[in-house]
């Protein structure tokens, strides 16, 4: 999966700014950093180039996905919209997202019905990310380069988990931390034949798997032709133990 490349692709990245003369205020899309590495570097490929392109861009939270480093070496890009992006000046751009940033995040109040499902998506997707082997026991997160299959960019959309099977294969993983529906197996196709088409080898497998916390009848149907999709219901559960006070 590595690169064979003189330098890493986060640092070909500043070679890319030079040789297009990019400097302050000027923007460039997702299409011409894609173009110029298929000019330059055919054989880093174009999912590859995406992650990077969050990775250093300061004002992506997404970024701390891909562990960009702490002395700023990282910090080249600012995000303008979903696919264009222009250089990052200090001092007129807010500060870095880094994992220095504070989160706050509130949590919404839990009734009996939900507390069996997690709160959010990322916190489902974080814990598979983890525990990929709970799925399928050969089952690893695709890593290349500092970039991980955690939220992994494809075409200006975001691939939950993409991960790599026992076999080398590439396996796509959407996750719907309620109840998934038949909708959804457009968008993993959708993913599935990305990744098909700009980031697997020639003859590299590609499937897909669902998880929700319910599989409705409609998804099930609508899987039941197509092979290369697999249907996974996940559950909480949470033990408790008494921990023995020594006595005085």
């Amino acid at each position: 999966m590595a690169t064979l490349n003189e330098k890493p692709v986060r640092l070909l990245m500043h070679d890319m700014v030079a040789s297009m003369g990019l400097v302050a205020g000027q923007s460039f899309s997702r299409e011409q950093a894609v173009q110029w590495f298929a000019a330059n570097y055919p054989n880093v490929k174009q999912g590859t180039v995406a992650a990077h392109l969050i990775r250093l861009s300061t004002n992506v939270p997404t970024r701390l996905q891909y562990s960009p480093r702490a002395d700023g070496s990282d910090d080249k890009f600012y995000k303008i919209d979903s696919s264009h992006f222009r250089l990052y000046e200090p001092g007129r751009d807010p500060t870095p997202v880094s994992e220095l940033t504070p989160e706050v995040e509130e949590l919404s109040d839990v009734s009996p019905e939900t507390s069996s499902e997690f709160a959010y998506e990322h916190d489902l997707r974080d814990y598979l990310a983890r525990n990929l082997h709970i799925i399928e026991p050969s089952l690893k997160l695709y890593t290349d380069e500092g970039i991980t299959g955690v939220e992994f960019p494809v075409g200006g959309r975001y691939i939950d988990i993409l991960a790599v099977d026992g076999a080398g294969g590439y396996v796509v993983i959407e996750l719907k931390v309620s109840k998934g529906y038949d909708r959804v197996v457009g968008q993993l196709l959708r993913y599935v034949s990305w990744i098909k088409k700009n980031h697997a080898e020639f003859g590299q497998q590609v499937r897909g798997i669902i998880i929700a916390k319910q599989i409705s009848e409609d998804l099930r149907l609508a899987c039941s032709e197509v092979p290369s999709v697999s249907l996974y219901e996940y559950a909480l559960s949470v033990t408790v133990k008494q921990v023995v006070l020594e006595s005085e």
